[in-house]
């Protein structure tokens, strides 16, 4: 007989039916001996252990034993002195156990509206075969509590108060044995409050005072302003102060909040320490703007930022600037927390971590939270997990029931996709709150993985203290006024344990209110000292755009570059296709080959970082190039390996992030705006599969990138590119949308620009990291002009060029006394105009290129004017239908900076509600028509035509 078979024949209640529980035990003990009881690891460590814990094949020996106990149960139940049914009850007890820990949430009394959950026939004892009988019976617990041997009322009792109490803990949908074993110790390893200190009891006392006591004097002072109350929901105040304090344990420097409105005003008060008599101020309006902004925002739209002591030192703690999109500033924070580990280097993703506050109808309903949850765990995008806080006010917006708000049973149920843990937490218990929130804490510090609160609490008042809520849910209501606050609850529970008597509250209570009439800080301490990075923002503000820059590269440097991107790790073998663009550019270094757009734009990154710039570039497709230009990511046809040569160039050059990104437009430009206003530093990249499909984040570009410097002050170096151009591919993937980014154009608010030429784009790329003016820029790049013939440089361009923003004709053997017809353009429309006239050779037109189209460079389009002194006509040619493109919204620059006396006039399809046709045919005969009418004018070209 084997030894394990002996040890189980020599213990009680292991064999038979009971075989699965004592399988997951000695499971649970190969893989960590310490996550399981003494007794059970005393017995187990008597077995010989002859294999590495995960080679042991014991489950044939434990099906070899059930076995034999089948022929043999009657006379080892007689000798062990227990019964067939002894051993099936002790496996039901197990089962029960289990389901407790999958299902005990959905019994939790943690609704403070005290809301009767839906009975659950897995929790219910007789669903197993055990009856009252079995009550006082005692059966062995696994690792319930530390106890190995309960009577199975106790067993159900703890059960009850661990998963169906005030906490309702999902996580056994997660798929690692380590995490689910880490939470299960945790949560049965100790009660909510049970080691609490009478310090620790009165601090959450005064937080909640801190939380309803700011509410009352806004509401007393400011009667009738919008301020998005946390009244309900107030023990998000000490779960904030508690993760900022205990991060520091984690040698956490720097934390980042993004929220939207709900207590975002108590929140900047009573953790973040803005002064109450500037918030003051915004009430009354007469608060002054910072420096930057224009236009400002609305009080509760505000962010903020401060220095903290934690206890484990000094942290920079950020409130992101948000708009009323709601969930929007979800992958803006993440990206702003990945600039700055990456500021860190190594091992730094608890350096700084993401605390994003969610509202419970947004984050059921918003699809930026799925695109962020997503994100996640990518390598692109990971930056070691964020903790969730739902503000679940069991209500969306005003009148939504949760029924109609959603279709899943929690509104956090979209956490699953990732395999979150999530806590759901009774927000009139500020001592369970502080439990799972210590467990949230320490989970992310130690797995790097997402985590979410779910604080079910409540909306004392409406959406906004204008609104009554009693219209639309009047039962609601009725309960909600009923309630005491849960400071009132938490403070009449400490003075009836004697912690504080009735007349401390209220002195502390008074005291909080005194703060705030004169205006004194009512947070911790905040350190006076300044956040470093914050001065490498300062040589950007108020610079103009036409400051100058020398983006030129010595031939050397670049002919260096191209040499270190051709070189590959042994055994590295190329596609045929690849090969061949490679040994192109070999030639193009060498100058025996005009250069490519590819070529320039990998050394437009290759020469940044060579000068210790940053580079992160990423999108849907941006290691090849969506239209296999680029090939900046190369991969290995044998074994599949990838391998980026820029990151391989020098051992001083700046750091290269080259990554394609999941298919999601707003989540990962959203990432991207909030690394790139982080770092100014970095040339950060996004580009469009297709420039339409930015359309699809155009919240981003409308919120922030457009107007974040307006309202906020903040800047961003993001770059945009977005494929564009018509080239006969139907509607969805012609064009960029050129006209919405030109409407969003003013004071100076970001650049839009066209390239025509690889040295086009090789100096813009260039020019916006080097030139210190820091505005988003807009790239509308080509697509058939990637390889178009025409659109070509040379070695020169790069090493003696800068960008141009008007490209003037460059056809030597025109005479400009002869030019009496001038065609402005951009894009690709330029080398179509080019052919036909090359064609027909009218020696009377010239034909300029506007490449950068906003800021509007007046001087440079001016000049063009005084070239030709015979001018009758100013054409503005493009291929875009009349209402989109640039007509509309740049022909007032085309009109003010020209000659009075010239006619300006529009040459480009009629309005269209399509961007373009769908049939090829079509698009080819209005292309032709566009262009000849542009050369020669409508009579003439339907003359030509016919």
């Amino acid at each position: 007989m084997s030894d394990l078979l002996k040890f189980f024949q020599d213990t009680s209640a292991l064999y038979g039916s009971n075989a699965p529980y004592i399988e997951d035990l000695y499971e649970q003990f190969l893989e960590d001996p310490d996550s399981i009881e003494k007794t059970w690891r005393e017995k187990f460590s008597q077995l010989p252990q002859t294999h590495n814990k995960r080679d042991i094949a014991h489950s044939p020996v434990v099906e070899r034993f059930a076995l034999l106990a089948s022929s043999n149960s009657s006379r080892i139940a007689e000798l062990q002195g227990f019964t067939e049914e002894s051993v099936k009850k002790q496996s039901s007890v197990a089962r029960l156990i289990n389901h407790f820990r999958s299902h005990g949430h959905e019994m939790a009394t943690n609704n403070p509206l005290g809301e009767i959950h839906r009975h659950v026939p897995d929790l219910d004892p007789n669903y197993y075969g055990l009856s009252e009988p079995d009550m006082d019976t005692l059966f062995d617990t696994g690792t319930l509590y530390g106890v190995d041997r309960l009577p199975l009322k106790k067993i159900i009792a703890t059960l009850k108060e661990i998963y169906c109490g005030n906490v309702g803990t999902e996580y056994m949908h997660i798929f690692d044995a380590d995490i689910k074993r880490w939470i299960k110790n945790h949560l049965e390893g100790s009660k909510p409050g049970e080691d609490l200190d009478n310090k620790k009891r009165i601090w959450l006392l005064q937080q909640l005072i801190a939380a309803e006591g700011i509410e009352k004097y806004l509401h007393r002072n400011f009667v009738g302003q919008k301020r998005f109350s946390l009244e309900g929901g107030e023990c998000l105040i000490p779960i904030l102060d508690e993760i900022i304090q205990r991060s520091g344990k984690h040698d956490t420097k720097e934390i980042v909040i993004g929220m939207a409105h709900r207590g975002r005003l108590n929140v900047l008060i009573n953790i973040l320490g803005k002064n109450p008599a500037q918030l003051f101020s915004e009430f009354k309006g007469t608060a002054t703007t910072d420096r930057g902004v224009i236009t400002g925002d609305v009080k509760y739209h505000m962010g903020f930022s401060s220095n903290m002591q934690t206890d484990g030192g000094f942290a920079h703690v950020t409130m992101a600037f948000n708009p009323s999109h709601l969930e929007i500033i979800n992958p803006v924070v993440e990206g702003s927390v990945k600039a700055r580990q990456d500021r860190y280097g190594k091992d730094s993703k608890n350096k700084v971590i993401p605390i994003l506050i969610h509202g419970d109808a947004a984050f059921a309903g918003q699809g930026i939270v799925m695109e962020t949850l997503n994100m996640a765990q990518t390598r692109a995008f990971d930056n070691g997990g964020t903790i969730h806080i739902v503000i679940n006010n069991q209500i969306g917006f005003t009148t939504s029931n949760p029924f109609d708000a959603r279709s899943t049973l929690y509104c956090t149920d979209v956490a699953n996709m990732i395999q979150a843990p999530v806590f759901h937490v009774n927000g009139d218990d500020p001592e369970a709150v502080l439990f799972v929130t210590q467990m949230a804490i320490d989970y992310r510090a130690t797995f790097n993985k997402d985590v979410v609160i779910d604080l079910i609490c409540y909306r004392r008042r409406g959406h906004n203290e204008a609104d009554e809520p009693s219209t639309t849910q009047p039962m609601m209501y009725k309960k909600i006024n009923s309630l005491a606050t849960t400071c009132s609850l938490y403070a009449s529970k400490l003075i009836k344990q004697k912690f504080l008597t009735e007349q401390q509250v209220q002195d502390m209570e008074q005291s909080y209110q005194d703060l705030l009439d004169t205006g004194e800080t009512v947070s911790r301490p905040i350190i006076d000292s300044n956040y470093s990075y914050s001065k490498l923002w300062d040589k950007y503000v108020g610079q103009q755009w036409d400051i100058s820059c020398d983006t030129r590269v010595p031939l050397e440097r670049i002919r260096f570059c191209n040499n270190q991107s051709q070189r590959l790790p042994p055994g590295f073998e190329l596609h045929p296709r690849v090969s061949k663009i490679m040994e192109n550019r070999r030639k193009m270094a060498a100058g025996a080959m005009p250069l490519d757009w590819g070529f320039a734009e990998n050394m437009a990154y290759a020469t940044l970082l060579m000068n210790q710039f940053n580079v992160r570039l990423v999108g849907q497709d941006v290691g090849r190039g969506t239209f296999f230009h680029r090939h900046i990511i190369l991969h290995n046809q044998i074994n599949g390996e990838s391998y980026i040569p820029v990151k391989h160039l020098d051992i001083k050059q700046g750091h290269a992030q080259i990554f394609d990104s999941i298919l999601s437009e707003a989540g990962v430009l959203g990432f991207e705006y909030g690394y790139s206003s982080t770092v100014p530093e970095t040339l950060t990249i996004w580009e469009a599969q297709f420039g339409d499909f930015a359309n699809g984040a155009q919240v981003l570009i409308d919120q922030f990138i457009s107007s974040g410097e307006s309202k906020w002050g903040r800047l961003s170096g993001l770059v945009m590119l977005l494929p564009h151009g018509m080239e006969g591919q139907g509607p969805e993937h012609s064009s960029a949308r050129l006209e919405r980014y030109l409407q969003l154009c003013a004071d100076q608010n970001m650049q839009v620009c066209i390239p025509s030429t690889p040295a086009q784009i090789f100096h813009l790329l260039r020019r916006q990291v080097i030139r210190d003016y820091r505005k988003p820029l807009i790239v509308m790049s080509p697509k058939s002009l990637l390889r178009h013939k025409a659109a070509v440089s040379t070695l020169e361009d790069l090493v003696d060029g800068h960008f141009h923003t008007v490209i003037s004709e460059i056809d030597t053997t025109i005479d400009a006394n002869k030019v009496t017809r001038l065609i402005l353009c951009s894009g690709k429309v330029y080398y179509d105009l080019l052919e036909a006239r090359t064609q027909n050779n009218p020696d009377n037109v010239a034909i300029v290129r506007i490449e950068q189209l906003y800021p509007f460079p007046i001087r440079d389009y001016s000049a063009e004017f005084t070239k030709y002194p015979n001018l009758e006509k100013v054409i503005w040619c493009q291929e875009e239908p009349q209402n989109q493109g640039a007509w509309y919204q740049s022909r007032h620059n085309f009109y003010i900076f020209k000659p009075d006396h010239l006619k300006l006039i529009y040459c480009g399809r009629q309005a269209s509600a399509s961007p373009a046709v769908g049939n090829l045919a079509k698009h080819l005969e209005q292309q032709k028509e566009v262009v000849e009418m542009a050369l020669y004018g409508q009579a003439a070209a339907a003359r030509k035509t016919s």
